[in-house]
């Protein structure tokens, strides 16, 4: 019964590659697949749906749970956590952050009939956690905190042995009361034995990443990215007929999609269809958008799982359309009493300073500490930008805004092109500006530069009073740029052109649109957001 269990909700069955595999599957779609930053993908099929989940960092909630039934067009389902309660960093106390730390590099498998979800995060404490749920849409229960194992694999043995593969092939197996649900204290008696797999070969450097176990056809299957000198990243697979070897290594993807050639796709997962053909998802680097998601064909030679099209490189129908995914990314007309699941919070956020119900229709966003900086403000609320382009509108309600209030419209980043209306005395100023946070070892904010690129009078406080942020990522420009507008239609450009940069010093993520409203002087005032648009082209 265990084996069965396996055979349909970890791997499926394997058959060997039809001919949709080998051609069909790489026609139709342009890749990357989701031309947005969702990193570190691992993915699982149970029954018709593909379920993938990636990391997030500093954003809450986190963790998203991902659903599709083609591995083309995605939707959120939920989130495995709502915050992270481990000290003032994620609550944004004291200029202390987690930026670019947080929740990395999450283990989605599917046990027993259940959901599991393995990540450890990184910064102090450097902790790990495992969710469990018995359906993707959760609700999810926290069972454990267990060390810090970095990148981890989760996986369980056809025998019930628990298992976490981690760094460069480095694994521990750790005792079964892991799946007890009892919350077991964590302590050197939890592991069983550690074991190291032979990983490195002589032009390898740096860590070999992104651990992904699998048990496919009785054979164990360790997917991960190597970093080779003078080359680009690569994801290879090493296999063995038992986990204690022999082990052996095979490079089953070496391509950097166009136009970035030194942008290797690597790290991810494989997994079957419902018919038994098989499919990857692997990210690539695409700077001011983020790391973004590929779908290749795999294909089985001498059983070793092999990436790509006939000639091994990542697919792309250029006579295709990117795919504009709606289902994780959107519009918001702020109707529903629940936040829809595209929103996401920078840090953990303040929930009695924010309403959907005080005023149906809106998003009130209230002031609740006096902070110094936006990238310090709590409850400012982000979404994916999306390439080639796309444009994100904002309405705001500034009428009940104090002096010494900061509210706007932002292409959010370590380096941040933001439309920033300031309510000084009676009479508001809109101003667009560059501004980059500097952190320092601990990820407390030791420096905020800002550069006021332009300024304008908003004349009352009355009417709404729309902002815009244009995001152009073709061919690697990521150039954003602003505008306004006082009544809805006419758009005025303001200020200049932003480069939009990937910053692994500081955020370690694309850029997003976010809408934030923070108090300089004192608490209480607020603002009401009508609606968010997002618009695409390309």
């Amino acid at each position: 019964m265990l084996s069965a269990l396996f055979a349909i909700h970890l791997v499926g069955v394997f058959v060997e590659p039809s001919l949709f595999t080998r051609e069909a599957s790489a026609q139709g779609y342009r890749n990357p697949i989701i031309y947005a930053d969702v990193p570190d993908n691992t993915i699982c099929r149970v029954g018709d749906y593909y379920y993938m989940i990636s990391t997030t960092m500093h954003l809450m909630p986190g963790a998203p749970m991902m659903r599709s039934k083609d591995l083309k067009h995605w939707e959120t389902v939920s989130y495995v956590f709502d915050r992270i309660e481990d000290g003032d960093r994620y609550n944004l106390v004291d200029g202390k952050t987690v930026y670019g730390q947080g929740q990395w590099a999450a283990s989605l498998r599917h046990y027993f009939g259940k959901f599991y979800v393995w990540f450890t995060t990184n910064g102090e404490p450097y902790q790990g956690f495992l969710y469990t749920a018995d359906k993707a849409e959760g609700p999810w229960k926290l069972v454990s905190r267990p060390p810090h194992f970095h990148d981890g694999s989760f996986f369980i043995d056809d025998d019930g042995r628990v298992y976490i593969f981690y760094n460069s092939g480095e694994a521990v197996e750790l005792t079964r009361a892991i799946l007890d649900e009892t919350g077991k204290t964590w302590g050197q008696e939890a592991v069983l034995r550690r074991f190291s797999i032979p990983v490195r070969d002589g032009i390898e450097n740096a860590l070999l990443e992104g651990n992904n176990m699998m048990k496919i056809n009785g054979r164990y299957y360790l997917l991960m990215i190597s970093w080779p000198r003078d080359n680009i990243r690569r994801e290879v697979c090493y296999r063995a007929e038992s986990l204690d070897g022999p082990w052996e290594k095979k490079i089953i993807l070496n391509h950097a999609l166009p136009p970035f050639p030194t942008a290797g796709v690597a790290q991810g997962g494989i997994v079957d269809s419902p018919t038994g053909e098989w499919y990857g998802i692997f990210f690539q680097d695409r700077n001011g958008v983020g790391r973004t998601p590929c779908l290749l064909p795999c294909r089985w030679e001498d059983g070793w799982p092999v990436l790509g099209n006939a000639e091994g490189k990542v697919p792309d129908d250029t006579s295709a359309k990117y795919i504009h995914q709606t289902g994780i990314l959107g519009n918001d007309e702020f109707s529903s009493d629940r936040l829809s699941l595209y929103w996401q919070w920078n840090h953990n956020p303040v929930n009695e300073a924010w309403s959907l119900t005080e005023r149906h229709g809106y998003l009130r966003m209230k002031t609740s500490r006096v902070v110094d900086n936006l990238f310090v403000a709590p409850n400012t609320i982000t979404q994916r930008m999306e390439g080639p382009k796309c444009v994100g509108t904002v309405c705001l309600d500034i009428s009940k805004m104090q002096d010494g209030d900061k509210c706007g419209l932002s292409a959010f980043c370590g380096t941040s092109g933001v439309l920033c209306i300031s309510r000084n005395g009676k009479s508001s100023v809109l101003s667009m500006e560059v501004q980059n946070i500097e952190l320092d070892k601990q990820h407390t904010v030791s420096k905020v530069r800002v550069e006021q690129k332009a300024k304008v009078r908003i004349p009352g406080t009355k009417r709404p009073v729309y902002l815009r942020v244009y995001g152009d990522f073709t061919n690697g420009r990521d150039i954003a740029t602003f505008a306004y507008s006082l009544d809805g239609k006419d758009f005025i450009p303001i200020g200049s052109d932003m480069k939009m940069i990937f910053d692994g010093n500081t955020f370690f993520m694309g850029t997003k649109f976010a809408i934030f409203n923070y108090a300089t002087k004192q608490k209480g005032g607020y603002i009401d957001i009508d609606w968010f648009h997002i618009d695409h082209e390309g």
